[in-house]
Order: structure tokens, then C-alpha cells, then sequence
């Protein structure tokens, strides 16, 4: 029966996964950071890294946790959490539609219990396709839910992030689920649990000053941007010109900021390894 369930879950999971589709649906694709042409099924199969310099394409929320659970292990939190218009923002109704139409999500953050390597756990994903992965009250609502699940669970954490900062249409509603996840961050870490952060392209604005930047350990994609405001906000500001790969995942390793880049095929790999260290630390025996 329980393998039944498995298979269930990992057909959903596939469903939901295929239909994360930031890039068009021709046979060949073309990289946007080389210029070089390859065959869909190719680059597929690197997960969306660019075979020729490593680019890597942003992905949806659903594909990218069938890349790092194990099979039969996904199971959603809190699947059912749409957004609210609470300042009857004008046009913001219409926006929401059109990124449930497009994206199938009923809002920018999927969460879930699974397990990684044998090692159960509590990830929340932001899906950047859904406003730009912005940070709405629902959203910053998800997230809470999660971690404190896992505080309740006892389980280490994982939140991948990928998002333009907070939710301009909902104003101050948005910027309060920035101490709304800090606050719960640290009830987690006052358990004495493992928080993994894990940055990928964009992941800026107030996510960043957040919860994103709140991790025990901190993982980012290569080339990912990183930071608060963007580099051309910056450059304007100050009137100068800024150092060469500002904001980006290697620079933000080499200033402390980031403690190790990992490239998409190995992130799951990496995570297991580090749930299998955290997990062998804590016991006494």
C-alpha cells in the first residue's frame, strides 16, 4: 500500500514538475549566456545547466524539488494558501490569475516534507515564475507554516530561494513577513535545528534581508544574483562603477557572504551530505 502512495506521489510530482516550463518548447534551445544552440533533450537531461558554460536556466518550484527529494518521499504543505488582495491593489486581481494560469501554482512558494538522501527534512521553494517569486502575506505565511513544522517535527530545514524582493501590491502586509520569518527562524534555531539556505537566480529585495540570508549553512547557484537592491540601483547611487561580478554567487563567496557555490547537479548530493553530518552530530550515544 505504502508503495502505491510512493508511486502516486512521484506521478504528481512529475506532473507538477513537467509543467515548469521557463524555457520554450522547441527541439533545440539556445543559451542565453553563450549564445550556443543544443537539443532540448540534452540540456534536460544536465537539469536546464548549459552543457557548453554552465549557465544555469531558473526552474520551477516543483521541478526543482524532484531533483533533490527522493522518489515517494514528496508530500505538500499547505498546498491550498492563494494570495489575498488585502489593499484592493488595482489590476493586482488580473496579475494573480494570469500567474495561476500560467504557472498552475496557487501562489509563488511550494513547501513539503521528504525526505534527501534517507535523511527527512522540511523544504519550502520559491518559484520565480509565479510574480517574480515575490514575497506576499501568503507566501510569508507558507514559509512560517513550514519552519514551524519543522520546529514541531524536530527536522532540519531547506528554503531555496528565487525572487525580486517583497510584493509591492501588498505593501507593509509584504515587508511584515520579513520579521514574520525571521521571528520563526529563530525559534527554529533556539531548538537547536539545522537551517540550510540555498540562493539561486535572483534572489534579491527582501527575501534577502530575510530569511534567505538567515541560514546556518548558505548555498547559492553559480552566477546566481545575490544582494538588495540590484547592481544598476547601486552604481547609480553611488556613482561609481562596481567591481567585476558584483552580486554575484562567486563574488559573495569570496566576501564571506556565501559558503560554497554548487553547481545544480551536485545540490542534491551535497544536501544529503550535509543532513548526514548534522544528523550523526546530534546523537549521543
Amino acid at each position: 500500500m505504502n508503495n502505491i502512495f510512493a508511486k502516486r506521489r512521484d506521478r504528481l510530482l512529475a506532473m507538477k514538475a513537467a509543467r515548469d516550463s521557463y524555457i520554450p518548447r522547441e527541439q533545440r534551445v539556445t543559451c542565453p549566456a553563450c549564445g550556443g544552440q543544443f537539443v532540448r533533450r540534452e540540456v534536460s537531461q544536465a537539469l536546464w545547466v548549459c552543457p557548453g558554460c554552465g549557465h544555469h536556466w531558473p526552474v520551477g518550484a516543483y521541478y526543482r524539488l524532484s531533483t533533490l527529494l527522493d522518489s515517494g518521499s514528496f508530500r505538500e504543505l499547505n498546498g491550498k494558501l492563494p494570495p489575498a488582495d488585502p489593499l484592493q491593489f488595482p489590476g493586482y486581481p488580473a496579475k494573480l490569475a494570469e500567474a495561476r494560469r500560467k504557472t498552475g501554482l496557487d501562489e509563488a512558494a511550494v513547501t513539503a516534507l521528504g525526505t534527501i538522501g534517507g535523511h527527512r527534512c522540511v523544504i519550502g521553494v520559491l518559484d520565480g515564475r509565479f510574480l517574480m517569486g515575490s514575497m506576499s502575506a501568503a507566501v510569508g505565511e507558507k514559509l512560517t507554516q513550514a519552519i514551524e513544522t519543522a520546529c514541531r517535527r524536530r527536522l532540519p530545514l531547506i528554503l531555496v530561494s528565487a525572487s525580486g524582493g517583497a510584493r509591492m501590491q501588498e505593501g507593509i502586509l509584504s515587508l511584515m513577513q520579513m520579521a514574520k520569518t525571521a521571528g520563526a527562524l529563530a525559534r527554529l534555531d533556539r531548538r537547536g535545528l539545522l537551517y540550510i539556505s540555498v540562493l539561486t537566480h535572483p534572489t534579491t529585495g527582501g527575501v534577502t534581508a530575510s530569511f534567505a540570508s538567515l541560514g546556518d549553512i548558505i548555498l547559492a547557484e553559480p552566477g546566481a544574483l545575490i544582494g538588495f537592491a540590484g547592481p544598476r540601483v547601486i552604481q547609480q547611487t553611488i556613482g561609481e562603477t562596481l567591481p567585476e561580478g558584483f552580486q554575484r554567487a562567486e563574488y559573495q563567496q569570496e566576501h564571506g557572504f556565501v559558503d560554497a557555490v554548487v553547481p545544480r547537479g551536485q545540490l542534491r548530493d551535497t544536501l544529503a551530505l550535509l543532513l548526514r553530518l548534522h544528523e550523526k552530530g546530534g546523537r549521543h550515544d
